[in-house]
């Protein structure tokens, strides 16, 4: 068990105390279990017991002990991965969309990292816990593509110290709605959790945001829609979802953020282009994924419609 003590800043002003701890502790800890805690006065505000729905203000100090984690057991799971380039320090496979890449509540089978325990034999990186093993970097469920995986810490160490220096080549194909008139373009616009819905990201001005920047080319037009290649210079939660929605052309399928068109598919997004220096030999490594077949069918009735 880790004692947890927060301080309330400004932009938290009258904000509920279970909203509030629970957006300020990301993934460790839901609203309601950040409610139980209260409920069971295992959680104070500036030494007092408060209700749920208590309001915090500034400056306002919360105090409570954050429990240790059920950990579930991972299994190896026998799943098909197309593998895109390996050697005994790393992996580049190819995401399929619909996967999840590592367990979670809810999501604890299935998995890319279930795939990846069997096709490694359990030879995968620590550096992030026992429930990401390998894993550096992620893409969303519904986003296909390229992901790096490591067999060691001294491969994962460097790369991830490669993302954090946005020193990775990263690609993708989106198709957006709405006519881009812009041939080539860039969004440079802070990004953050949205306080309203926490699954949600936006763009913002607020001090807590991330600075991002997204480079687009428009590779094809079909009226009504806009196929893209975007290039990330940041790597930010949706960041590319964010961005085209920020400026009117959300990604087709992504109804999280405006994307009225084939729902039920998801955001249209696949991760082409990955590349980077190996932490070993020091040459520049890049794999280039190919479109998925449902991609390709989209693109073809597009152009069938245009």
């Amino acid at each position: 068990m880790e004692e947890i003590a927060l301080q309330i800043t400004e932009e938290y002003e009258d904000c509920r105390i279970d909203k509030c701890v629970s957006e300020l502790m990301g993934d460790k800890l839901s609203r309601s279990a950040v409610q139980k805690l209260i409920k069971d006065n295992r959680l104070t505000v500036n030494g007092e017991f408060v209700k749920p729905s208590s309001n915090v203000k500034a400056e306002d100090v919360v105090r409570f002990i954050l429990p240790d984690p059920i950990v579930p057991d991972l299994s190896a799971e026998e799943i098909p991965i197309e593998v895109l380039y390996e050697d005994e320090n790393l992996l580049v496979v190819n995401k399929p969309k619909g996967m999840v890449v590592h367990p979670s509540k809810g999501h604890l089978s299935g998995t890319l990292v279930n795939a990846l325990l069997y096709h490694c034999h359990g030879q995968l990186s620590g550096i992030n816990g026992i429930m990401r093993p390998g894993i550096v970097h992620r893409i969303d469920k519904d986003t296909s593509g390229s992901l790096v995986v490591c067999k060691n810490d001294k491969a994962h160490a460097f790369l991830a110290e490669l993302f954090k220096t946005h020193s990775i080549t990263r690609k993708y194909l989106a198709v957006c709605s709405g006519n881009i008139r812009q041939d080539d373009g860039t969004i440079h616009a802070r990004i953050a959790r949205d306080k309203t819905d926490r699954k949600r990201m936006c763009v913002t001005t607020e001090l807590n945001a991330k600075d991002a920047i997204t480079h687009y080319h428009v590779l094809e037009r079909f009226g009504k829609y806009t196929y893209i290649e975007c290039t990330l210079e940041t790597g930010r939660t949706h960041q590319i979802r964010v961005h085209m929605s920020s400026i009117g052309h959300p990604l087709l399928g992504d109804t999280i953020y405006g994307g009225q068109d084939y729902k039920g598919l998801g955001q249209i997004l696949h991760a082409s282009v990955l590349g980077f220096q190996h932490p070993i030999t020091g040459e520049y490594l890049e794999t280039h994924c190919e479109l998925p077949d449902y991609y390709q069918d989209i693109l073809k009735k597009l152009r069938a419609h245009t």
